[in-house]
């Protein structure tokens, strides 16, 4: 198995900047950019399989790779919402999709998530020699298409984001004379349950 790849960005953060504004009572637009910035940074702390939650929060798109194929499949993402695509590619490099019939997508009580094949689907033998099996799948919390598009992830993941927007906006520096932990207490609490110990 190879490291995720993100297919299609999120289209929305999970705060609005008008949310952090009203978390951080800034009644001015001189620093929309600023705070901005710190909701993606916030995110991106926290998100997808590079932030510490090993966790998706808004709703993207992600290819997971093999290099061949197995009865079960992992997707080391949560939450998964739906697999897009199965497919495969031959020595030459050309691209096959498995039917959507021969597999299911099954998640467990931890939120793992896997593909099962249908036990009568005879696996392609002749496959590229690395990468030739690729699960393309849209994972997060599912938004809400509204109008307006809104996010869906839970409140505790959202203050989470909100408290750290904050702690950056007060600490401008990268270092502080007052003794500042790596991360706020009260966000390690908010993240705690979502957060995913290891892949399976």
């Amino acid at each position: 198995m190879h490291r995720p790849v993100r297919v299609t960005p999120p289209t929305i953060q999970p705060v609005t900047r008008a949310e952090a504004k009203l978390h951080l009572r800034v009644d001015h637009d001189e620093e929309d950019a600023l705070i901005s910035n710190l909701i993606r940074a916030a995110t991106d702390h926290l998100d997808g399989w590079t932030g510490i939650l090993g966790h998706c929060l808004v709703e993207q798109v992600w290819r997971q790779d093999h290099d061949r194929f197995a009865r079960e499949l992992a997707i080391p993402l949560a939450p998964v919402i739906s697999v897009q695509t199965v497919t495969w590619r031959d020595p030459a490099g050309l691209l096959n999709t498995v039917p959507s019939t021969a597999y299911d997508l099954c998640i467990d009580l931890a939120g793992s998530a896997r593909i099962r094949f249908d036990p009568d689907y005879h696996f392609p033998t002749d496959l590229h020699e690395s990468r030739a099996v690729a699960i393309t799948c849209k994972a997060g919390y599912a938004n809400d298409d509204g109008p307006p598009v809104r996010s869906t992830v839970p409140d505790p993941l959202k203050v989470a984001i909100l408290l750290l927007v904050g702690h950056w906006y007060q600490n401008r520096e990268a270092v502080s004379a007052a003794g500042m932990a790596p991360l706020p207490f009260a966000v390690e609490a908010l993240i705690a349950p979502y957060r995913r110990i290891c892949f399976g």
